[in-house]
């Protein structure tokens, strides 16, 4: 169980601090919805959570059949919804593989980035899909 304390520091920003590190992040509310868009907003959060957790699974994947993933880059699209009350509605992940795979690789990577608990956990409503490009 992890725990993060958060602190609103007034004109809707927030400080959050991860209890076993204690490493701390602000947030501030985008400029579309009252904020000056400083930091990250909540659902930035949201956004950034996906990407880097299906990145860390490939990591783990990778660590142990010695595949290089150094340099992986990952491009979540966040785009939000008004109707009928402002929500994420769809988080577009795009992994862009920095050199050539075998198809074995891929589909490791690939199944391993699937697995993750922040794409298992959104709400239905969210569109999530994920792509994956490769170089020739």
């Amino acid at each position: 169980m992890v725990t993060i304390e958060i602190t609103y520091e007034g004109d809707l920003h927030c400080r959050l601090k991860h209890g076993p590190s204690g490493v701390e992040i602000v947030t501030d509310a985008p400029k579309d919805n009252q904020g000056r868009g400083e930091s990250f907003s909540p659902t930035d959060l949201v956004a950034a959570a996906l990407g880097s957790c299906m990145m860390t699974l490939m990591g783990i994947a990778a660590r142990s059949r010695g595949i290089d993933l150094v340099d992986l880059k990952c491009r979540v699209t966040k785009e939000m919804a008004q109707e009928p009350y402002r929500r994420i509605k769809r988080l577009e992940t795009v992994f862009t593989f920095p050199r050539p795979l075998v198809e074995k690789e891929r589909r490791l990577l690939e199944q391993a980035a699937l697995t993750c608990p922040v794409h298992k956990s959104l709400h239905p409503e969210i569109e999530a899909p994920v792509f994956f490009k490769y170089p020739p």
